[in-house]
């Protein structure tokens, strides 16, 4: 008989799978089924064999389930951000459809006599049926939903079954899960065969609020079995369905996630419950958890693991959870799909709000149904039975985790009625709870106006505007695209959502790069779209979280950590230091805050800072020890005190020490900056292709960065290629002795164009050096902008790099939060960002002054007075450029050092608005003077 794979196009969302309910903690006995599966991978359906009643396995390769097969050594992942890998003729697959059969045997024990039997699967890509001992018992979809299906009649207690399932990489559900993420198949979820006792509970659902006026408390535990709910720490034991009133509660948020333990008893079992009491309402327009409004310092998650893909680890979820935390994130969205419900279980104790968003993306279909474009999934009619079943699995699976305040019904599926319908069946299950979704522009079935990418002009708009978008709040779900080098501007919408009440934050794209663990010739790098032979792929798009992919912090983690902590600590313009807390609910009380004073980056005084508690929102103004104000009047050099802001004692995501927050105070009055008085000409100094000076060689203007992925998508640097910036030649112009100086003047243009920069190089003999004064005039019809203007050379291999100025990471001129005026020293490797894709990187923004020593000797270079931004590498930028991967990066001779007048700033520009005005380099004009000293 020939295997009937119909159910592979079905628009039905399952058959003979349970109704859903709560993922519970109870006393139900259960077996593991996580482990080796017998395994065998059929290419397409033609080709799987219809042998499922009783396979014979002896010739079977085993695979470990969680997994995906692609990264088991069977086919190869493939990622695509919008376009579907297949063609769009829903409900039809292609044939060539990778097919896996996984068989694992089981002895039922023979106390499970009377259960209820059901094996339970947490997520499965994408459809699949399950067979036990011959017999079809059904089919799911869903991939990151769960699926139950009940055995009791196929099973006998004390004796073996054999468990087969065939999963299939494409199904109509594929339409409906195109997330922007590797397309990666298999059983990657755990898998548990269940025993439910018939008089225990299976399904609860926990409805406890707070009132924040009185701080009474309210709960309603309902349940499927009656029984009786007790907490002990509050005295309480009341039956199942009974609504009751506690007096005194201590609430739930994210900064201080109070739960009470609870178990509900019955007489065929218990189940144990974590209790969060919290209220989320909209007021006026704003959101609110327990009467405050939230700001949703937050970010996009997908589940990823560079080596395991989506099949994560009860610690990958842990890593991630405290790096939240630890980096004052708040909130989390879970892009795009239900996570695993462990995740949600820490996310509760923890603290941290989440927008749990279905299992659903169309993007590919666009947003609109009209010819050529078929109706997107959204507003197909055939598709609402399991679009509704989607939403319906995940309010029911995650409907007891406080931690979850918003529902989302999915993501970049465009409008239509099978939407409405989702938030139909949300707002009637759960009241309790605003319901998110960011296409909806005309806010005509969501609680919350969302946007993504939206400009900072257009948030202002928003935000100035009470009645826009029927005055909901405002909730950014995706900004700050992290791809690469970035994001920038991160600051300016922080400032935007201090400003207006309605703009309650948002959720930057996003957590961590998709980068897949490879090694060619024994070389390891993280690989990206393209990298496995698909024909179809969009790149290094999959790279733009503000984690490595090996949960390592990039500078655009760093620098949002900065821009979200909860303390603002600044001069308050009286001598002292200005504190603003931040934090919705705590005051300050935890934390001990500490002084360190520094002149010229040399540590001259430190220890801590008397500073009184600071209520929510508060601003306190702290004087300054003595001796640091005698500093100032004594007009020290350049002179800074740092204030931090630490935890007093260890947490359960921090140790004690954990810096939370940190600001910087000039103490010193700047003094008008003067540049050094030149005694003489540099005779010899060629400014433009070498100068005699400590090893320095072939000094030439420089305008041209490796484009960082917000210049290359949608084609910034495409606009600068046309202009020639990539390719410029030099010429010099004249060269002599000129008002007692050295002059060189060379222009620098593109060949084929009627542009250039006029530069002229004036060097000059110092007390001890020479000194460089260079001034830049554009000529001819130039263009509006460059991505960066400053001058490179090489020097004999540098190791070592010591610095006073911003740092200790790098630093651009809209991502400088988190940069600090110190003294810094690193090697010319640890100097480098390893970004998935090589990129511009690297660069110090603000240097004083930076010391530069190899085995040929040491070079110094001050600022004369200017400050100058610092890039040193061994590879030129053109290496850089040409590099897809870390490991094309190769280090050689010479040093390639860049001293910057300025660079272009970074911005979101690969997913999001344009560069705003501010941080463009427009061409003009432009000065430099700086000393070198051998």
């Amino acid at each position: 008989m020939t295997y009937d794979h119909s159910y592979v196009e079905d628009f039905a969302p399952a058959v003979g799978v349970l109704p859903p309910r709560a993922w519970l903690d109870d006393d139900s006995a259960r077996i593991a089924l996580t482990g080796d599966w017998s395994f065998r991978l059929s290419p397409s359906l033609a080709d799987a064999p219809d042998d499922l009643k009783d396979p014979d396995t002896s010739s079977w390769d085993t695979i470990s389930v969680p997994g995906h097969w692609q990264l088991s050594g069977y086919g190869a992942p493939a990622y695509t951000n919008v376009v579907y890998p297949f063609p769009l003729e829903p409900p039809h697959v292609p044939t060539d459809n990778p097919t896996g059969d996984y068989v694992r045997s089981v002895i039922v024990p023979a106390d499970w006599d009377g259960a209820r039997v059901v094996l339970r699967f947490e997520g499965v890509d994408s459809r699949f049926a399950v067979h036990v001992d011959g017999n079809l018992v059904g089919w799911s979809s869903g991939s990151r939903l769960p699926s139950e299906f009940d055995l009791t009649s196929l099973v006998a207690p004390g004796k073996e079954i054999r468990i087969v399932v065939r999963v299939h990489q494409w199904s109509l559900g594929s339409y409906v899960e195109d997330q922007d993420m590797w397309w990666l198949s298999g059983i990657f979820r755990e898998v548990n065969l269940l025993a439910l006792k018939p008089s225990a509970p299976t399904d609860v659902f926990v409805k406890a609020a707070f009132d924040h006026v009185d701080g009474a408390g309210t709960l309603l535990v309902e349940s499927d079995v009656p029984g009786t709910v007790v907490v002990p720490e509050l005295g309480l034991e009341l039956p199942t369905g009974e609504h009751t009133r506690i007096e005194q509660v201590e609430p739930w948020s994210a900064e201080s996630p109070r739960l009470y333990d609870a178990v509900l008893r019955s007489e065929g079992g218990e189940v144990r419950l974590r209790i969060g009491f919290r209220t989320v309402a909209i007021v006026d327009g704003i959101l609110t958890v327990n009467g405050n409004r939230v700001l949703f310092n937050g970010v996009n998650r997908h589940e990823f693991h560079p080596d395991r893909g989506r099949a994560l680890t009860e610690q990958d979820m842990l890593d991630d959870v405290l790096l939240m935390k630890r980096a004052g994130i708040n909130a989390v969205r879970t892009s795009h799909y239900p996570p695993h419900p462990h995740f949600l279980d820490l996310c509760d104790l923890h603290g941290l709000y989440v927008v749990d968003e279905c299992d659903l993306e169309t993007h590919g279909f666009g947003y609109e149904p009209e010819p050529p474009n078929l109706p997107n999934p959204v507003m197909d009619e055939r598709f609402r039975p399991d679009l509704v079943e989607r939403m319906r699995r995940m309010v029911e699976r995650d409907k007891n985790h406080p931690s979850i305040v918003l529902w989302s019904l999915g993501n970049e599926c465009g409008m239509g009625e099978n939407l409405r319908a989702m938030y139909d069946f949300a707002k009637d299950r759960d009241p309790s709870r605003p319901v998110h979704y960011e296409r909806d522009r005309g806010a005509e079935f969501v609680d919350v106006y969302s946007e993504m990418y939206t400009s900072l002009e257009n948030v202002e708009k928003i935000g100035a505007d009470p009645a826009s978008h029927k005055g909901l709040p405002f909730i950014l779900c995706e900004y700050g695209h992290a791809m690469g080098n970035g994001p920038g501007g991160l600051s300016d919408y922080r400032a935007l959502f201090e400003k207006y009440p309605r703009c309650q934050g948002g959720f930057i794209w996003e957590w961590i790069d998709h980068g897949l663990r490879t090694s060619v010739d024994g070389k390891e790098f993280y690989a990206y779209g393209g990298d496995f032979g698909e024909t179809i792929h969009d790149g290094n798009f999959v790279c733009d979280g503000l984690l490595f992919p090996d949960r390592t912090p990039s500078p655009g983690m760093l620098e949002y950590i900065k821009v979200i902590e909860p303390l603002v600590i600044v001069a308050d313009g009286k001598g002292g230091v200005s504190i603003t807390n931040r934090y919705e609910v705590l005051d300050t009380s935890h934390l001990t805050f500490q002084l360190v004073t520094e002149i010229n980056g040399e540590v001259v005084g430190s220890g801590n800072l008397p500073v009184p508690a600071i209520a929510p929102g508060e601003t306190v103004s702290v004087e300054l020890p003595p001796g640091i104000l005698a500093q100032r009047e004594a007009n020290q050099p350049e002179t800074w005190a740092t204030v931090t802001a630490e935890l007093t004692e260890g947490t359960a995501w921090a140790e004690a020490g954990h810096r939370v927050a940190w600001g910087q105070l000039r103490l010193d009055t700047p003094a008008e900056a003067t540049a050094p008085t030149g005694s003489g000409p540099a005779e010899g100094t060629v400014g433009i292709d070498g100068i005699t000076l400590a090893g320095i060689t072939n000094a030439r203007l420089d305008v041209w960065r490796a484009q960082i992925d917000n210049d290359a998508i949608p084609g910034v640097a495409n606009a600068w290629k046309e202009n020639g910036l990539h390719r410029v030649q030099h010429r010099i112009v004249s060269s002599g002795v000129k008002d007692g100086a050295w002059e060189v003047v060379t222009r620098t243009a593109p060949p084929a164009l009627q542009w250039g920069l006029v530069a002229t190089w004036r060097w000059t003999t110092v007390d001890d050096g020479v000194l460089l004064d260079l001034k830049v005039v554009p000529d001819g019809q130039f263009p509006d902008t460059l991505p960066r203007l400053g001058i490179t050379f090489e020097l004999p291999k540098v190791d070592q790099v010591e610095w006073f100025g911003a740092g200790p990471n790098e630093a651009y001129v809209d991502t400088r939060a988190a940069a600090a005026v110190g003294k810094y020293s690193a090697t010319v490797d640890q100097l480098q960002t390893p970004y998935v894709r090589p990129q511009e990187n690297g660069h110090r923004i603000d240097t004083r002054w930076a010391a530069l020593t190899g085995s040929a000797g040491s070079l110094r270079i001050e600022a004369a007075p200017d400050l100058f931004g610092l890039t040193v590498r061994n590879w030129t930028t053109a290496d850089l450029e040409n590099a897809k991967h870390t490991i094309d990066v190769i280090p050689g001779d010479p040093t390639y050092v860049t001293l910057d007048l300025a660079q272009a700033g970074i911005g979101s520009n690969s997913c999001g608005p344009a560069l705003p005005d501010q941080y463009k380099l427009h061409t003009a004009p432009a000065t430099l003077s700086i000393k070198f000293v051998s």
